[in-house]
């Protein structure tokens, strides 16, 4: 996971199109002040790079019916199972985060229910045969917070290069 050095231009893309995914190329070289060409040139740069990974409409899940939202920590019985257990967690379509993480748990996921029932439903008929020894579940009310990270203001690599020239 390495670190990729942004100039101005990459932040004021990624800012603008952070803020409104739909917004026409040629409105970005407008107030980036390029042409639509050097837009398209370092959108594919940074896609390429992996910064920027797709665009994609978000459902709300509780528009659609789904009205719980749980976090689930996870401890297998055989830790050496990760992977068949992620494989696994990836055909069910309410689990929508999985992560590896530091501290008690072997996994925790975010996950979707219909209700507590279906959630419920979930643990016990399709998370509990994975070979779980147990889980600790966090019902999630509302996100208080929900948002993309935001593009921070840090030197760019031409600043940097300028400030760590030896001064003659």
């Amino acid at each position: 996971m390495g670190h990729h050095s942004l100039d101005a231009l990459d932040k004021k893309i990624l800012r603008l199109i952070a803020d409104d995914a739909r917004i026409p190329f040629l409105e970005v070289a407008r107030v980036c002040n390029v042409s639509g060409a050097a837009i398209h040139q370092r959108i594919q740069k940074l896609t390429n790079l992996g910064i920027l990974k797709g665009s994609r409409f978000i459902i709300d899940p509780e528009k659609i019916g789904y009205e719980t939202c749980a976090y689930i920590g996870l401890f297998l019985k055989d830790p050496e199972k990760f992977d068949f257990v992620v494989e696994e967690l990836r055909k069910m379509p309410e689990v929508v985060e999985c992560h590896y993480t530091t501290g008690g748990f072997d996994m925790f996921i975010k996950i979707y229910a219909l209700n507590n029932h279906h959630l419920l439903e979930i643990i016990h008929d399709k998370l509990q045969p994975l070979g779980l020894s147990r889980s600790e579940t966090i019902i999630s009310f509302n996100a208080a917070i929900n948002r993309q990270l935001p593009i921070i203001d840090m030197p760019d690599d031409e600043e940097e290069e300028e400030e760590t020239q030896p001064l003659t």
